[in-house]
């Protein structure tokens, strides 16, 4: 942001502790500017329409109008890049990915906000706040299931590997429920969330999907027409073991910047299924992905990318597409075609 103008940040929040520690861990930067503060939804809708804010940091729970219904009310009046404040307890889950779904585009563990753990949240606020700084709000796309196999004759995939960061929530909604009944390749996702958000994840998934989804198991086997997330805070990766295709969660590579890590799971799925697996790369920031695209491509296989045009944040499909490792990018309503042309 060197040379450009300061992300102007307004923070809701009943707390006043909280709004005062937000205003401090993003005061330590000199690219982000809060310009205001509200006490609850009201006065936060009122703030909004009066300061135009860049990102909302918004608290899931507040008196008069709560987290969600502000939430939704702001996306229908006046959208924004929303960061929600929430916590990490099963029911936070489900709260916070509806929020996701109403249009909220990350979140952070508010319960963190703490004199003692507020260093290392400062680096997470301003990392996401920088994100959503630059993120496109956007209408939420259908899903379509148009596709052109990427060559005549093409074996078709039999493992499709999804990777998905900021924004990923609800593009994955897009993606799965596009893929029908009977759908002939086992489907594996790696989400990046806290640990206990998977299983919330996975099951509102499976209630919006004609496949089933469900969180991944350790030995588990890898079967067609089943989504499989793999759970947070260990990597999933594929092995075969007599005849059957399997699930091994695992803590390494332990120095991985994240658990699960796209690279690794598409790496063994690169070695499992060869030229049958299919490599996806949506939403998100970093460059996770790029490396397993890369070998599942060295193997003959599918790599596709979400277009820039549709992406919450450009950061994991651009990193893929620069490395030269992406067949095709396209846009978020299309992802599900184009697996079901290469299935």
């Amino acid at each position: 942001m060197t040379g450009s103008r300061r992300i102007r940040v307004l923070v809701v929040d009943d707390s006043a502790f909280v709004r005062k520690a937000i205003e401090r861990m993003l005061g330590t930067v000199d690219d982000i500017e809060v310009v205001g503060f509200a006490a609850d939804g009201e006065e936060g809708l009122a703030k909004a329409r009066e300061l135009c804010p860049d990102v909302v940091t918004l608290d899931i729970k507040m008196p008069r109008l709560g987290g969600l219904e502000t939430l939704e009310r702001l996306m229908a009046e006046q959208p924004v890049a929303v960061l929600l404040m929430s916590t990490l307890t099963q029911e936070g889950a489900e709260v916070t990915l509806r929020g996701l779904e109403l249009g909220a585009m990350d979140f952070v563990d508010k319960s963190s906000v703490q004199p003692m753990s507020m260093l290392s949240l400062t680096e997470e606020l301003v990392a996401k706040v920088r994100a959503l700084g630059g993120a496109r709000v956007h209408a939420r796309p259908r899903p379509a299931r148009k596709g052109a196999r990427e060559a005549p004759g093409a074996p078709p995939a039999q493992c499709v590997v999804v990777a998905a960061s900021t924004g990923g929530p609800t593009a994955l909604q897009v993606v799965v429920s596009g893929l029908p009944a009977g759908f002939p390749a086992a489907v594996l996702v790696v989400q990046h969330i806290p640990r206990g958000f998977t299983k919330s994840l996975a099951e509102r998934l499976d209630a919006r999907s004609a496949i089933p989804v469900r969180e991944a198991r350790d030995g588990e086997a890898v079967e067609p027409g089943t989504v499989l997330i793999a759970p947070a805070g260990i990597h999933s990766k594929l092995a075969r073991r007599g005849g059957a295709v399997v699930v091994v969660l695992d803590e390494e590579p332990r120095d991985a910047l994240h658990r699960p890590s796209a690279d690794v799971l598409m790496a063994s799925a690169a070695e499992v299924y060869g030229p049958l697996a299919l490599g996806v790369v949506l939403t998100g920031m970093g460059s996770d992905g790029t490396e397993g695209l890369r070998a599942i491509r060295e193997k003959g296989g599918l790599t596709l990318a979400e277009h820039e045009e549709t992406c919450v944040i450009y950061g994991m499909p651009k990193a893929a597409i620069e490395a030269g490792v992406v067949h095709r990018a396209v846009p978020l309503e299309r992802v599900a075609g184009e697996i079901l042309a290469a299935v």
